[in-house]
Order: structure tokens, then C-alpha cells, then sequence
């Protein structure tokens, strides 16, 4: 299996992870439902990339998305846990996905 489709993959599940674990803890339907629904728009860019490149642009658009979320979340909490963390995560996630997209 190519490199990014483990990386869309492997981002995909901490993504999902994320989202259970805040409904869990905190009992938080917006993370639960942003975290699945952002997994599997993953997976499928993942099963798209196997056919063509789009693949990578929803992967980096997706992870572009969270980017922005988890800078706000970031900005308002001042904490590494979870956003800090996630944030770095999702720049890196998108910076990979697009330039492997454009570079290949």
C-alpha cells in the first residue's frame, strides 16, 4: 500500500479517535459526529487516491479544515491537550497531502 494512503488512513483513525474520546469524556455530540464524519470523508479520499490523485486534495482539504478548527480551539483554550496537539497534526497532515499531491 503507497505511503499516503497509510498517512490519510492513519490520520482518518486518530481523527475518529479524537472524536469518540471528547464524546466520551466530555459527553460532546459536536466532537463525536465531527470526528466520524471527518474520517470518513478520510477513508474515502483514501479509496480515491488508489484511482486518482483527487484523492489528496480532499485529504488536504479536509485536513486544511481542521487545521482552522483546532487553531480556533487552540487560541480560545491556550491548551497543547487536545487542540494544540491536533493542530500540529493537521498542519502537517495538510502540508503532506498537498504537496505530495502536487509533487507527486
Amino acid at each position: 500500500m503507497p505511503l499516503p494512503i497509510v498517512l490519510i488512513l492513519v490520520y482518518a483513525t486518530i481523527v475518529f479517535a479524537g472524536g469518540l474520546i471528547g464524546y466520551l469524556k466530555a459527553g460532546s455530540k459536536p466532537s463525536l459526529i465531527a470526528g466520524v464524519v471527518s474520517a470518513l470523508v478520510l477513508a474515502s479520499s483514501a479509496w480515491l487516491f488508489g484511482n486518482e490523485v483527487h484523492g489528496l486534495y480532499v485529504a488536504g482539504g479536509v485536513a486544511g479544515l481542521l487545521t482552522v478548527v483546532f487553531l480556533i480551539r487552540f487560541l480560545k483554550t491556550r491548551s497543547f491537550m487536545p487542540s494544540g496537539m491536533m493542530l500540529a497534526l493537521s498542519l502537517a497532515a495538510t502540508s503532506y497531502f498537498f504537496y505530495t499531491a502536487f509533487h507527486g
